[in-house]
């Protein structure tokens, strides 16, 4: 995928609060779905649609653990937001 873009998806992905918020709690621990819907006043389901965005830009990546699904925060997709600054 060009940079060009790649920033697009990520910008678009970083658009939603959601999304931004869920980063964000990834940037302290990985986690599951179920841990990632607890504080939001959204189902599980919900919380599953955005981590796919999340994926598809790469900002999120997963593992699986037995019959858990744990979520990382994947900080290289950022890089590009970071360079498209410096430009």
């Amino acid at each position: 995928m060009a940079a060009t873009d790649q920033l697009s998806v990520v910008f678009s992905a970083l658009a939603d609060p959601t999304r931004r918020a869920i980063l964000a709690e990834l940037a302290e621990r990985d986690a599951t779905v179920t841990e990632l819907a607890e504080p939001f006043d959204m189902s599980q389901p919900a919380i599953s649609k955005h981590l796919k965005v999340l994926r598809e830009a790469e900002l999120v990546s997963v593992r699986e653990e037995g019959q858990h699904r744990y979520y990382s925060l994947s900080s290289e997709p950022l890089e590009v937001v970071d360079e498209f600054e410096d430009a």
